[in-house]
């Protein structure tokens, strides 16, 4: 390759592609509930949904997104976002206090996720229907609009 050659850039990564690389790896290395991973000293242990989401951002595990490079961060808070868009339309959980009132006018991926009848498969169905609604809503046969 010469000096002046400009390889050529890769392509973006959608909050789409976050959301399935999370779905993904939920499939190869498990569901974890309470916290973003499982306690073990595996380099891949099981996630919850944030957790997935966050190795899929940073390609490795990180225990909270504040540990990730900025532009890092930045990809998976907007893959986390459109999970929560789609948690808000599609499984509203919304916490109220003792006194009636909303806590929080987003449903929470982390209390979605600990809920006690959630399954693995909820949380993989979840991740991969939000993406697939993040490409109807931002693709035009297949590329970004």
């Amino acid at each position: 390759m010469k000096a002046t050659h400009q390889p050529p850039t890769l392509a973006p990564v959608t909050p789409a592609d976050l959301l399935r690389m999370a779905a993904l790896y939920l499939r190869r290395h498990g569901w974890h509930q309470g916290t973003y991973y499982a306690t073990t000293n595996i380099l891949t242990p099981p996630a919850c949904a944030a957790g997935a989401i966050a190795i899929a951002a940073a390609g490795h595990r990180v225990e909270h997104f504040s540990q990730l490079a900025p532009d890092v961060q930045g990809d998976y808070l907007a893959a986390l976002g459109v999970f929560v868009d789609y948690l808000d339309t599609a499984e509203p959980l919304f916490l109220i206090d003792e006194d009636g009132y909303l806590i929080d006018e987003h449903t929470s991926p982390y209390s979605w996720n600990d809920d006690p009848g959630r399954t693995a498969e909820q949380v993989i169905t979840a991740l991969e229907t939000a993406a697939d609604e993040w490409d109807c809503l931002h693709t035009t046969g297949g590329e970004n609009r």
